[in-house]
């Protein structure tokens, strides 16, 4: 397995703080709602099946959580980065053919759980001030807090993101602090460690199934700290889950605890054992610790979710969305699109079901499958860097029987609410893999011609005065990363639709590359002061700002003397003045009356749906819309012989 390409990140503990509030949100919330969702299975618990149960959290979190994702997964990194997409893109161009739809279906449920996590969280916390009032409206208020977090995300969370750090801090402290005082109602807990309390439970009770699903909410923020390895490191991340674990643990023991010695209660089922262990006077800065621990996991899952999509965009899994970035800091982006829908879902989700326990009930099952396509990944990934087979099968076999299991206990979550997770993932999947294919299948329609049997026809045209002068830079996007090679449709536009002539004509290939931030290029000069391929390299991270990028390399081959940009106009030639510069884009039409396959015909149309789900290509790319020009072409000509017409006599 490799190291972070950028090494092991400086550790300090401003580092270790920021990862603190960035990273641990998610699972850092999880204590306001796992044991109530454990009891609230078997409302007429005893003492065993709450040791067994606290005993299944600690070892869901140690092998699920530590063993799984802080020893191993983070160590699964592309040049820093984390998460399902990243690690698809490291294994993408490896012999199994199948691979997209493994990432496709694991970054559609982590999409799926992302629209799920605030509001239950959010309402969990809000939920607290029924036990100082039971007239107050959580409801409207959840709305309204949710409601807020999104707004919050045009402005971007530089400023307050410096914040969370110090009070995520706070929140662990008070999580582990008022766990370990809660131990002294019942210090036999402690007997939790034992794996044998886990197995008893598993093996005696006979709703095992339902409490396998509730324990597997304690581990729900595992794929999150995976995916936000780029922002902190693997180190600070390891070292930060040291001191997160043992709080969560703590707290997880004391509530434990303060059920065992309040079992019989008539009504413990309206209690949140969260709040039940805070003194009375501490609860309503529980309150607001816990609205505020909510509000920041919240955060870390849009940012994730901005992430996913841009990450999921330059991987051909969707359609190109407008991105805008708040501010400089490294993984601060917004895409308004994804916020106001999932802004959407999660106000559904929380008009729908209403109660943090209802909403348990459609929490977990998306993003176990989402666990076990990262296992599929990680096993492939072991064993691409040379792991023993051994070992990526003793892998693969643990972790796909305990997430299969897991799964199989959300499974009876389904008709409870865990049917609102899968139909979100199954959209979001859906549409993953029909434009992954779509965009395949188009490029496989494509033709193209060898560059060197039509560089000449190029240059005759530039020097012909009897061809009206079209600008002095025409630039074109080529699908062909060969030099070799140019796209017929391309020289259809130059030579035959509208001759096109001009100073210069650029040829640009992006070049969407496997490693996150890689952002480099590589100019071809196929005829001298005339004709100029550029290839661009990006990460799968970068914002492809085109024009920016081609300013850049114009202003290298001038200071190179490969490349005179002054205009041809004789009077502005005379005084220096640069030439201009037209974008081109070709929109490649499909018609239905193509020969070509049923699959390929749907995909064709299906594909020309979606793309409205996103934005223009001159958009996308950067460019200065006052100088694109759009041109259209067929996609498929048909060849298929037609039926002759006859003249008649």
């Amino acid at each position: 397995m490799t190291q972070p390409s950028d090494g092991v990140r400086r550790i300090s503990a401003l580092s270790l703080l920021v990862t603190l509030g960035i990273v641990f949100g998610d699972i850092g919330t999880s204590p306001l709602y796992v044991m109530k969702a454990i009891t609230g299975v078997n409302p007429d618990f005893d003492t065993d099946y709450i040791v067994g149960a606290v005993s299944c959290v600690i070892w869901t979190l140690t092998l699920q959580t530590t063993l799984k994702y802080v020893l191993i997964a983070l160590r699964a990194d592309n040049k820093g980065e984390g998460g399902i997409l990243a690690l698809y893109s490291l294994l993408r161009r490896q012999p199994a053919r199948r691979l997209y739809i493994v990432a496709a279906i694991g970054a559609a449920t982590l999409i799926a759980d992302g629209v799920i996590t605030p509001a239950v969280t959010v309402t969990s916390a809000i939920e607290g001030v029924t036990a100082l009032s039971a007239s107050v409206p959580v409801v409207p208020i959840v709305l309204l807090v949710i409601t807020g977090i999104f707004l919050m995300q045009q402005a971007g969370t530089g400023r307050i993101g410096r914040f969370f750090g110090p009070f995520m801090l706070l929140w662990f402290l008070m999580l582990g602090i008022l766990g370990g005082i809660a131990l002294c109602h019942h210090p036999a807990i402690l007997k939790a460690f034992n794996p044998w309390y886990a197995i008893k439970l598993l093996t005696h009770y006979p709703g095992w199934f339902l409490v396998l699903g509730a324990v597997f909410l304690c581990t729900t923020g595992a794929e999150a700290l995976y995916s936000d390895l780029g922002h902190c490191g693997r180190m600070n991340i390891s070292l930060s889950w040291i001191f997160v674990k043992l709080t969560l643990i703590l707290n997880y023991l004391g509530q434990g605890a303060w059920l065992i010695a309040h079992r019989g209660m008539p009504e413990l089922t309206a209690v949140n054992p969260f709040y039940a262990i805070m003194p009375s006077g501490f609860v309503p800065v529980g309150i607001i610790m816990s609205t505020g621990a909510a509000i920041i996991a919240s955060q870390a899952l849009l940012s994730g979710s901005f992430t996913l999509f841009s990450e999921a965009i330059n991987l051909d899994f969707w359609p190109r969305l407008r991105i805008k970035y708040p501010s400089t800091s490294k993984g601060q982006l917004y895409i308004p699109a994804v916020n106001w829908c999932l802004l959407a879902g999660c106000l559904c989700t929380v008009l729908i079901f209403r109660s943090s326990s209802h909403m348990e009930a459609a929490y977990g099952l998306a993003i176990t499958v989402t666990m076990l396509m990262t296992t599929v990944l990680l096993t492939l990934y072991l064993r691409h860097k040379g792991v023993a087979r051994w070992i990526c099968a003793s892998f693969a076999i643990f972790f796909a029987a305990v997430e299969g299991i897991f799964f199989a206990a959300n499974l009876t979550k389904f008709v409870h609410g865990g049917w609102f997770t899968i139909i979100i993932a199954g959209i979001v999947c859906a549409v993953m893999m029909i434009w992954y294919n779509a965009i395949r299948t188009r490029a496989s329609f494509i033709e193209y011609e060898k560059t060197a049997d039509r560089t000449g026809l190029i240059s005759a045209i530039k020097a012909d005065k009897e061809i009206p002068y079209f600008a002095s830079n025409v630039i074109y996007f080529s699908r062909s990363a060969d030099t070799s090679l140019i796209e017929s449709k391309l020289l259809y536009s130059i030579v035959n639709k509208s001759p096109k002539r001009a100073d210069h004509y650029w040829l640009i290939h992006i070049d969407h590359v496997d490693a996150p931030d890689t952002l480099e290029y590589k100019v071809d000069i196929l005829v001298p002061d005339t004709i100029y391929f550029v290839t661009m390299r990006l990460g799968f991270r970068v914002d492809p700002k085109v024009s920016v990028y081609l300013r850049q390399i114009v202003e290298d081959l001038v200071a190179e003397g490969a490349l005179d940009l002054t205009s041809n106009y004789p009077s502005l030639h005379r005084n220096g003045i640069p030439g201009d510069f037209k974008f081109m884009i070709l929109h490649r039409i499909f018609s239905p009356s193509s020969t070509c396959g049923k699959r390929a015909t749907t995909l064709m149309r299906l594909h020309g749906w979606l793309r409205h789900l996103g934005i223009g290509d001159a958009e996308a790319m950067g460019l200065d819309t006052s100088s694109v020009i759009y041109e259209t072409a067929p996609l498929i000509i048909n060849r298929a012989p037609a039926r002759r017409i006859t003249r008649r006599q």
